[in-house]
């Protein structure tokens, strides 16, 4: 009956705890030992740029890039102990010209800087002064000055005037890990708009530079955007501008001009396939146990290490990652149809080798239903006609001229 207790004889015996039962408890590793034991127990840990940054936003399937990037892991070192070298990087005379030019336009607490900005984005602000603030952003690691960016930054919206801030550090969460990033300059408006501030070596002959390097130049503006996004969400009366500067040697003096640039598509795709990136932690639970990328071990440790994550290699990837080098030629030796485009892979759909597609449009294998299948026979019909034909048209020349010849004698 309801309410009533069954009797301590009756009630349902419980079963003891064997020791078996009882597991044993996991060794718990933080995701930065982690990360450290991936770059090995000596090795600093790679600082990630927002260069760097913008193109692991426009590969977001790596899962490789990924993991090297958020662990600190120097590519361009590990591709040289694979075998495979990238030429990157600048030379030392582009370096030095680049900082010389640098050095320039923030001269005298930035006045020309301030001159250019004002020119272009002034909007309804009075002009800057020489009492405009240069806050010292000084602190101790990356972790310290990021804060004193941030304090510094609200400190100047507050005050309501002009203020530059020469090299910032700002922070921003990729894959879950954080990312230090350090822009040229950030000018805060007295109406509390912030603007990214982008110092190039590339000339700007006739108000227009390259097209390629002004592209770049706004993905890695729209990173520091984004960044700047996070303090701006905790600080009142803040407001990012979508619009950067983007300051570049006039014509082919040393003289400064500028552009501005609106970055709010690169804004949008970057913020876009950032979140859809794996996070490292998840990437780095599913490796075998014992994986670095310590550039002492040996070439075949390396390249097992390297192979045991998933990579997304794409012709792109040339340009923009050290180890493209090396994914390139393990796509080409597996045949990945990837090695030739992301079009070509997009055009092929569940054909991912080069042999399956030559076979597809030889009638050797492929469903004949498959459009891409029926597609490719078609293609390779057309080829096999043309080049009959062109053999047809090549040996009627020949017998011409074999003719021609015996006229001639």
């Amino acid at each position: 009956m309801a309410g009533q207790t069954q009797p301590a004889s009756q009630a349902r015996p419980t079963t003891p705890r064997t020791p078996q039962a009882v597991q044993a408890p996991r060794r718990t590793t933080t995701l930065r030992q982690r990360l450290a034991e991936l770059r090995g127990p000596s090795v600093a840990p790679h600082p990630l740029d927002a260069r760097a940054l913008a193109a692991l936003a426009a590969n977001p399937g790596c899962k490789r890039r990924a993991l090297l990037d958020g662990a600190g892991v120097d590519k361009g070192v590990l591709a040289t102990a694979l075998g495979s070298p990238a030429p990157f990087g600048q030379s030392q005379f582009a370096f030095m010209r680049g900082n010389a030019f640098e050095a320039k336009v923030k001269a005298d607490g930035g006045a020309e800087l301030l001159r250019l900005l004002y020119e272009r984005l002034g909007g309804g602000s009075p002009a800057p002064d020489q009492d405009a603030a240069t806050p010292d952003l000084s602190a101790a690691g990356p972790e310290g000055r990021a804060a004193r960016t941030a304090l510094a930054l609200r400190e100047a919206t507050a005050a309501g005037g002009w203020a530059l801030l020469d090299h910032p550090m700002l922070a921003l969460e990729v894959a879950g890990s954080p990312a230090y990033l350090e822009p040229d300059a950030v000018v805060v408006h007295p109406d509390g708009r912030w603007t990214v501030v982008e110092i190039k070596s590339f000339p700007m002959i006739d108000a227009s530079a390259d097209a390629a390097k002004v592209g770049a130049a706004a993905r890695q503006a729209a990173v520091y955007v984004l960044a700047l996004e996070r303090v701006a969400a905790v600080t009142e009366g803040a407001e990012v501008g979508h619009r950067v500067l983007l300051v570049c040697p006039k014509d082919f003096s040393n003289l400064p001009t500028a552009s501005v640039v609106d970055v709010r598509k690169q804004r949008a795709v970057t913020r876009r396939q950032l979140t859809r990136l794996t996070r490292v932690e998840d990437i780095a639970d599913a490796l075998p146990e014992g994986t670095t990328f310590d550039p002492a071990c040996s070439p075949q440790e390396l390249e097992s290490a390297v192979s045991s994550v998933t990579a997304a290699y794409a012709p792109e990837c040339l340009a923009a990652c050290e180890l493209a080098f090396h994914c390139r030629g393990r796509s080409r030796a597996e045949g990945a149809v990837e090695s030739l485009g992301r079009g070509v892979r997009g055009e092929l759909g569940g054909l991912t080798t080069v042999a399956g597609v030559l076979a597809a449009a030889a009638g050797k294998e492929g469903d004949p239903a498959d459009p891409t299948v029926a597609a490719l026979r078609r293609a390779a019909a057309l080829r096999a006609e043309a080049l009959e034909e062109a053999r047809d048209q090549a040996a009627a020349l020949r017998a011409d001229a074999l003719e021609g010849a015996a006229a001639c004698r």
